[in-house]
């Protein structure tokens, strides 16, 4: 039995983490889940949250996604991020004023498309305060 699973974060701009690690704790748009050696096949969707990797038990490295896909596999996580940054480079003040824009944009929108735009910035600003607030692994 394998006691690693291969863990890639990638972003548009580049490929954040790819390393054999423990194990992976995802934010699935369904709730939390582990990402473990032999792991079921699995395909889901993420929420905005932090991506939490393990080695020795311990959390090694946290990364604020605004959300994307994983594909997991007995040997392998792969996350496709639609923006991905390590928690420690967030920014409240940024986060604070995108979901000020964001409600701005709320208020005017005049479009199905505008308004889900706008509720998912204010999701994602408000999933960077959480994360920067909490430290729940």
């Amino acid at each position: 039995m394998a006691d690693r699973i291969q863990f890639e974060l990638v972003s548009p701009e580049r490929l954040l983490i790819s390393q054999a690690v423990e194990m992976v704790v995802l934010p699935g748009a369904e709730g939390d889940f582990g990402a473990l050696p032999e792991h079921a096949p699995t395909v889901a969707a993420l929420r905005p949250g932090v991506i939490s990797v393990f080695e020795n038990n311990q959390v090694i490295e946290r990364v604020f996604v605004a959300g994307g896909f994983a594909e997991v596999t007995p040997e392998r996580c792969t996350v496709l991020a639609e923006r991905a940054l390590p928690v420690p480079e967030l920014d409240r003040t940024s986060a604070e004023r995108a979901i000020a824009n964001a409600r701005e944009d709320l208020a005017g929108a005049k479009t199905d498309a505008a308004r889900a735009a706008a509720e998912n910035e204010i999701a994602v600003g408000e999933a960077a305060i959480a994360a920067l607030e909490s430290n729940v692994y």
